[in-house]
């Protein structure tokens, strides 16, 4: 499933084709949302929410999740059945295998911008105060919950704990208040670091915990398990992420 930082660069590469103010000519794909409803309209901007991408216009925002495995393509299609297609003058959006849907309105009605750890509305207070509100709640489920942290996903979950240095398995009660604030603080550093790596193509290079075999830090096998109520592969070293 695609992060934060992947979703934000492909916003940038749509606003790269400078299609707002141009309209809908056509549409097709096998989605089951009212996809007519954007014949005609203007396209206003391409935007992100975390794990969304979202096409807006005047009345309503076409919101595009990828899932585990979607795709997309530009003035290109694949044999995949084609989810959807946007069709302006001399430019074609095809999506695959993803889940579109149709916000009607203000998409400020619907998105709290301050939850997005990539947004310049990211507050980091309110991220803390939603946290002490889950004391009882496993760090490594807290830090994939997109209403507080929108954006992250399993690699910056794994890699975000490993270094500050806290087990997965700790409850967000249990963390002193230093490194409460150092998890809200690295969810944020760390995502814009992904970014710029998978921009460069290095972002693999660039893991410290996920995936690894040996900590660096320690010489000491890496544990992988199924952890939390969200049931994901995470990564941790037993010697050097303290479990308070």
């Amino acid at each position: 499933m695609p992060e934060g930082p992947s979703i934000v660069i492909i916003k940038e590469k749509m606003q790269q084709l400078k299609l707002e103010g141009k309209k809908v000519l056509a549409v097709a794909g096998n989605t089951t949302i009212d996809k007519e409803k954007l014949v005609g309209q203007k396209l206003v901007a391409f935007k992100s929410w975390g794990k969304h991408l979202l096409i807006s216009f005047k009345d309503r925002t076409l919101r595009i999740h990828f899932l585990m495995f979607g795709t997309y393509l530009i003035n290109e299609t694949k044999k995949t059945p084609l989810r959807l297609s946007l069709h302006f003058k001399d430019t074609d959006l095809n999506f695959y295998t993803c889940a579109p849907a149709l916000i009607e309105g203000d998409p400020d009605e619907h998105y709290d911008w301050a939850a997005d750890i990539l947004s310049p509305e990211w507050d980091e207070k309110a991220a803390l105060k939603k946290l002490k509100a889950l004391p009882d709640t496993l760090v490594c489920d807290v830090l994939l919950d997109q209403e507080i942290f929108s954006g992250v996903g399993n690699i910056i979950k794994n890699e975000v704990l490993y270094r500050i240095k806290v087990h997965p398995a700790c409850t967000i009660g249990s963390l002193p208040p230093a490194k409460l604030k150092a998890l809200v603080k690295e969810a944020s550093a760390y995502s814009y670091d992904f970014l710029k790596w998978k921009k460069a193509g290095t972002l693999k290079k660039n893991w410290l915990v996920y995936n690894k075999k040996m900590c660096g830090r320690c010489d000491l096998p890496i544990h992988k398990k199924t952890m939390g109520k969200t049931k994901r592969g995470t990564f941790f070293c037993s010697n050097c992420q303290k479990q308070y």
